[in-house]
């Protein structure tokens, strides 16, 4: 088996931390792996905001991710354990991780929300122009 390709915290850019963030199932992936405080199991992955994800798109997801320098991953038998390197990567660039997580929540917490309470006029209904 070939060996995975983590880059140097040197060769870590923002542009490819958001690049890769820039998929919604990329970031949803990561935000889980940031919280936990534990390596995360590729196969916890395989269900993505209620929708099902396929092996093969999840191992492309965590490349990227891995290739970005979000994340560690290791084969641990057939398993692949993927960690996050935020500290890492807060050495590097201060508060750019927890800005994007705080950001992904505030997001993510206005969708729950309806129009009206989010300040945003109610949609009207059909043939009230």
């Amino acid at each position: 088996m070939r060996p995975l390709f983590h880059p140097s915290i040197k060769d870590v850019t923002v542009e490819g931390i958001l690049h890769a963030l820039s998929d919604p199932v990329r970031v949803a992936i990561y935000a889980q792996i940031v919280a936990s405080a534990c390596s995360q199991n590729c196969s916890n992955f395989l269900k993505i905001s209620e929708k099902d994800i396929p092996k093969s798109t999840l191992s492309h997801h965590f490349k990227i991710l891995r290739d970005a320098g979000l994340i560690h991953s290791e084969r641990r038998g057939v398993e692949m354990q993927n960690a996050s390197r935020c500290s890492e990567i807060d050495a590097r660039f201060p508060g750019l991780i927890a800005a994007i997580i705080r950001a992904l929540d505030v997001q993510s917490k206005g969708r729950r929300r309806p129009a009206k309470a989010r300040g945003l006029p109610a949609p009207r209904a059909l043939g009230n122009a």
